[in-house]
């Protein structure tokens, strides 16, 4: 009896105990729920704040990446930390600019050794792409004084 609930269970529920896709893969899978999984080989912040794990040398001729969102940094974690890391991310693949992504969202879509990554270190300013609020000096800097000769080799 046991052994045919387990049986049961099992052929019910393939997609929970599938193997995860490769990158490779993932253009094939667009539209899907699944996992990929693969080497990051570069932590990349875009000038937006967005953050993009590569894992190919040259992203452009890269068929997968994963992106993260300024505002999902919170829920992630600390993404610099999977850089060499060999990961296995799940969710929707979507279709962008010609190559197939999941946009990741929440520190549970990371699975596998390297799927537990710390928050962000304290102080980290999604908004301001890690720059926290600077405090105000406690002294304020010195003038220059009137008589003082500008100085000639700063290009401003």
């Amino acid at each position: 009896m046991r052994t045919l609930l387990l049986a049961t269970v099992l052929l019910s529920a393939p997609a929970v105990l599938a193997d995860c896709i490769t990158i490779q893969q993932a253009p094939e899978k667009i539209g899907a729920d699944t996992c990929v999984t693969g080497k990051v080989v570069k932590v990349v912040e875009s000038p937006s704040g967005a953050w993009f794990l590569d894992f190919c040398e040259d992203y452009r001729s890269c068929p997968f990446s994963v992106v993260v969102f300024p505002s999902n940094l919170r829920d992630v974690g600390d993404v610099r930390l999977l850089q060499g890391k060999t990961i296995e991310v799940h969710g929707r693949i979507k279709l962008y600019k010609g190559r197939a992504e999941i946009v990741l969202r929440d520190r549970r879509q990371l699975k596998g050794d390297f799927g537990k990554i710390p928050p962000l270190p304290k102080g980290y300013d999604a908004e301001r792409r890690g720059n926290a609020p600077a405090r105000a000096p406690s002294v304020k800097p010195k003038q220059p004084s009137a008589e003082a000769a500008p100085d000639s080799s700063s290009p401003r």
